[in-house]
């Protein structure tokens, strides 16, 4: 907050000689002309500079999407069903990872009651 009140005054102070003078239009219209042509020149050299990391980007993206496609319809499922299967994350711990590889989700101790959802019938193993 402190950075923006400065930047405020400091920007107030710079505009405020440039208002007492009587400078003619066309100084001030070239002035600005400049600033523009300058701010151009700055988003080209950045843009330059990161079109080799957006390529980069592009292509890992291009090379991942049918494997992700395939994560998505394999795990996607699973992934509802479980979320079906507890009300609100916020209620859980974080997960567990124990020796042997199982993964446990504990219930938060100040969590309210769980009420299961109502039985659909059979499940398929």
């Amino acid at each position: 907050m402190k950075q923006i009140l400065a930047l405020t005054v400091a920007a107030a102070l710079l505009c405020a000689p440039a208002t007492a003078e009587d400078a003619p239009e066309s100084d001030m219209g070239e002035g600005l002309d400049l600033m523009e042509e300058g701010a151009r020149m700055l988003m080209r050299g950045l843009m330059s500079e990161m079109e080799p990391a957006l390529e980069a980007l592009r292509d890992n993206v291009e090379q991942m999407g049918p494997a992700f496609g395939e994560f998505v319809q394999s795990v996607g499922p699973a992934f509802g069903e479980l979320l079906e299967r507890i009300d609100d994350l916020r209620y859980y711990e974080a997960p567990e990872i124990l020796p042997n590889g199982d993964i446990i989700m504990r219930r938060s101790p100040d969590a309210p009651a769980w009420e299961p959802a109502p039985d659909k019938g059979e499940i398929e193993l």
